[in-house]
């Protein structure tokens, strides 16, 4: 039977006639051991104490392990996630630039096409201007002086043969006068012709 401190101290030791316990000597022992025992109930309390506090504290770092092994989980996904969202964010971003170019590069060699055209457009005028002078001159010339000009004009190597021309247009060579328009015939040298220049 397991007794307390207190119950030891009160237990009373039945006497025998014959070589019983000196009364004493038991008194005594039964005091040291209620002393002892005493001392280890008080430290079983204290240990049991001690083993409450830790069993909390161990509850209270298996759930702080749990957060943290949940918050890791949780962070890892989410750089995963970020990771992924940017290499994606970074293929648009580079087909964006990709077809960017192209539409750039389309409109720009669209541009030199048309750029080319209007150049040929603007040659073909010149040179239909420049035929059309040509033949003004050479109407208005002799036919010798005719084969001379034709020959050495426009000179493009040597423009000294251009007068100079002032800003405020008062040294502009003259045209001849346009004929009428009911005026057609083979002695004016533009009939005929288009003059569409824009």
């Amino acid at each position: 039977m397991r007794y307390t401190p207190v119950e030891l101290r009160h237990v009373r030791l039945s006497r025998s006639l014959f070589g019983g316990y000196k009364r004493g000597e038991a008194d005594v022992l039964l005091s040291d051991v209620a002393d002892s025992f005493e001392d280890v109930w008080r430290e079983r309390g204290e240990l049991a104490d001690r083993l409450e506090d830790v069993e909390k504290r161990l509850e209270e770092i298996k759930q702080r392990e749990t957060l943290l092994a949940t918050t890791l989980v949780a962070a890892e996904k989410t750089a995963a996630e970020a990771v992924e969202s940017a290499k994606r964010e970074a293929e648009i971003i580079v087909a964006e630039a990709h077809q960017e170019s192209r539409s750039i590069t389309r409109t720009a060699l669209n541009e030199r096409e048309r750029l080319f055209a209007e150049a040929r457009r603007v040659e073909t005028l010149l040179r239909s201007a420049l035929g059309i002078v040509e033949e003004t001159r050479a109407g208005e010339a002799t036919p010798g002086q005719a084969e001379d000009d034709a020959s050495s004009w426009p000179n493009r190597e040597n423009t000294s043969e251009f007068a100079a021309v002032s800003e405020d247009g008062a040294d502009a060579p003259q045209l001849p006068p346009l004929p009428a328009e009911d005026e057609e015939g083979p002695d004016v040298p533009w009939s005929g012709r288009d003059f569409a220049w824009g």
